[in-house]
């Protein structure tokens, strides 16, 4: 069997320059989303580079066997992760009961139960290749957050669960890392409708460069990476400052948006 790296939601953002970084570095890739054009053109891109050109799974993560599919077409190539890089997941802005439930359920199914399984369903395969797993969080995960509790949420069960695999998995040489990002200019604003976020521009970070770190970070055996200083201090208030008043910060920064 092949070992390759399986990179969720790689058709764009985030996704897609982290497809990029490993394809530099030599990793042969599988990459898996829903459109299956941009993985198309993503690949032939890798490709007319002088890289392995990287195999296509245009497979909706959100459809409960999602996972088996992906287990299915990696055995039928003769192919298994060495790494699995999770980072398939979007937001929704408003408040939760004005939102449609259906949609946060959808969410919660991406951004939770799709990374849970794919994070465990390849165990063996990465302990072989003494390979890794990268889940893609947020700042987010680190803070409450009214205006989009539901995705906070959901980011803060990958850095909490991503910190304990961390630790579970390390006697087997797999190392766990969780990258946690600041704002990044991607469609992802779009899908969530968010046009602006107060005080956002002073944390922005590009998508390459969150993927270097990504990538970075789990080549050392980070457990957590966050990409920029102000992002960093970001995530250390919830530690000194009161939950109540980081709160009311999120909530005022969403309302002067």
């Amino acid at each position: 069997m092949k070992p390759v790296t399986l990179i969720t939601g790689a058709s764009a953002g985030i996704g897609a320059e982290l497809a990029r970084v490993f394809a530099k570095h030599g990793h042969e890739l599988v990459l898996v989303a829903r459109r299956e054009d941009r993985l198309i053109a993503l690949a032939d891109e890798i490709a007319a580079a002088g890289r392995p050109r990287p195999a296509v799974l245009a497979i909706d993560l959100e459809q409960r066997d999602a996972a088996a599919r992906i287990a299915a077409e990696l055995s039928s190539r003769g192919l298994e992760p060495a790494i699995v890089v999770n980072n398939a997941g979007f937001g929704l802005a408003g408040a939760a009961v004005a939102l449609g439930r259906d949609e946060q359920l959808g969410m919660i199914d991406l951004n939770i139960r799709a990374l849970t399984e794919l994070s465990l369903a390849f165990v063996d395969s990465l302990a072989r290749h003494r390979g890794g797993i990268l889940n893609v969080a947020s700042i987010a995960a680190f803070l409450p957050g009214p205006g989009m509790a539901v995705y906070y949420a959901s980011k803060a069960y990958v850095l909490s669960f991503s910190e304990a695999l961390h630790h579970e998995l390390l006697a087997r040489g797999i190392r766990v890392t969780v990258l946690c990002p600041g704002p990044v200019d991607t469609e992802f604003q779009a899908r969530a409708g968010i046009t602006a976020i107060a005080g956002s521009q002073f944390l922005a970070c590009s998508a390459d460069r969150v993927a270097a770190a990504g990538y970075s970070g789990l080549m050392r055996g980070q457990r957590v990476v966050v990409p920029g200083a102000g992002n960093k201090l970001v995530t250390m208030l919830p530690r000194i400052l009161p939950r109540r008043f980081m709160m009311r910060e999120v909530a005022r920064a969403y309302k002067r948006s």
